[in-house]
């Protein structure tokens, strides 16, 4: 259900497994079930875009599993990596930077006995956005360039978002429209609207106002039809629309009245 974006039922069943996990942990048993059950309901809590309601959650998850050996050590770096995610989604970017480095350590001393790279991806996506959070843009395409040619799945669309944000955050507005418009990538719920807004901050910053705004109107549509109300990306959508809208109905640029 999680990766088909069925993500409130994928959160509900979650929750009733952790619950039966509960009642079981009393007797002494199902204790790794509720890890488990517990760590997929967050993880879905921070790709609705819910990250800022369960951060307390994954914080007491760290502590009780910290220490934990063979699965629940690995069980404990996916929800450290989803830790970071839920701290960039509150603007925390410096701690989830930091988070980030400790669990790549962590994982470079895992590499020899289980495979862990769809985790260390998801902590390089998630540095991603913590570095341009912080306007280290140089530093965020890098990591993202860097990764992309190995990436799979899901981690392909999200470093390619980061890619196009770090190019806009550089100025460097045709080589991010470009970039934006090279790939298209499967449908993934946790990532709708991104590439729509990293489109419309390039046209935006190329002149293309009109164009500009079609893009952000309809990658709020995306956002609103896909995500969270709280999700921090609506709110940046609809800034950034608020921000082309303010001044009355665009004139089109030169490029604009070539392309019609």
């Amino acid at each position: 259900m999680l990766w088909e974006g069925r993500f409130e039922e994928a959160e509900a069943g979650a929750r009733a497994l952790e619950a039966e996990a509960g009642r079981l942990r009393k007797r002494g048993r199902g204790v790794s079930v509720a890890w488990h059950a517990k760590t997929l309901a967050t993880a879905v809590a921070c790709a609705h875009g819910r990250g800022a309601q369960v951060l307390a959650e994954l914080e007491s998850l760290t502590a009780e599993l910290s220490g934990t050996a063979g699965s629940g050590r690995r069980l404990l770096l996916v929800i450290r990596c989803n830790h970071m995610l839920a701290l960039n989604s509150v603007g925390r970017y410096a701690e989830a930077e930091a988070e980030g480095l400790e669990v790549l350590r962590d994982l470079t001393r895992l590499k020899h006995l289980t495979p862990v790279w769809d985790i260390e991806l998801c902590v390089l996506d998630n540095l991603v956005d913590a570095l341009c959070g912080q306007a280290r843009h140089e530093e965020a395409e890098a990591v993202a360039r860097g990764n992309l040619p190995r990436a799979a799945g899901g981690t392909v669309a999200a470093l390619h978002c980061g890619l196009v944000r770090s190019l806009n955050g550089q100025g460097r507005y045709d080589e991010a429209l470009a970039e934006a418009r090279r790939f298209t990538p499967g449908w993934d719920r946790a990532l709708a609207g991104s590439l729509g807004m990293g489109t419309a901050v390039a046209l935006h910053g190329l002149g293309r106002r009109g164009e500009a705004e079609a893009a952000v109107r309809e990658a709020l549509a995306d956002c609103e039809k896909s995500l969270h109300p709280d999700h921090p990306r609506i709110r940046e959508v609809r800034t950034m629309l608020a921000r082309l809208t303010s001044d009355g109905p665009p004139e089109p640029s030169d490029e604009e009245a070539a392309h019609g």
